[in-house]
């Protein structure tokens, strides 16, 4: 397996659907210049998702065919949809830069836990059910999607302790403010507050 340096570091956004995730992710990873690691995913598409940017949406069959050749470090299931990261992506990014994000639930995140050990940050983020619940209305998504995402709510608020970190996500601009400062700690970028 591919050898992280000290520099190396795989930073994990994980947390309840409609906790924010990918908006917080999006803007400390620009704010520290951080690469994504896409997922590859056998759902479709769903409303304001890019594919190559938020997942790239694959056939069931392609997803096997890429497990069978063992292309994926971890790959989950969830209500019937495989969910994968490629070892290629990230340790191809690796190569160059020194960090990496990804964007998991608790499932994946532990799996790269396992793998790359204290290299791995996981940041937890969560609002309460009905905010969840109304995000994802606003983002118009199906009654059925937001039905199945709410039905594992309780389940992915029982790994926030597992988590190195865990931020409230009420207010974007707070939550990445806060977090960006708790990466600094781990990436040692010397950003300086021009407050």
């Amino acid at each position: 397996m591919y050898e992280l340096n000290d520099r190396n570091k795989i930073i994990v956004f994980t947390g309840p659907d409609g906790s924010g995730r990918k908006s917080v992710a999006e803007a400390v990873g620009q704010t520290f210049g951080m690469e994504k690691i896409v997922s590859f995913v056998t759902r479709s598409q769903r409303p304001g998702e890019v594919n190559g940017q938020d997942y790239h949406f694959i056939t069931h069959e392609a997803y096997d065919e890429m497990e069978k050749q063992g292309e994926f470090l971890e790959s989950v299931e969830i209500d019937g949809n495989h969910y994968g990261i490629r070892s290629l992506d990230i340790e191809s990014k690796l190569n160059h830069i020194d960090s990496v994000y990804l964007i998991m639930n608790h499932e994946g995140a532990s799996i790269l836990k396992k793998i790359y050990g204290d290299k791995v940050i996981r940041l937890f983020l969560y609002t309460d059910r009905r905010t969840v619940e109304e995000r994802e209305r606003a983002l118009g998504l199906p009654e059925e999607v937001i039905e199945k995402h709410l039905s594992h709510y309780d389940l992915e608020m029982g790994y926030r302790g597992s988590c190195e970190h865990a931020f409230e996500n009420y207010d974007l601009g707070q939550t990445t403010y806060e977090i960006t400062n708790t990466l600094e700690t781990y990436l040692q970028r010397d950003l300086i507050d021009k407050d």
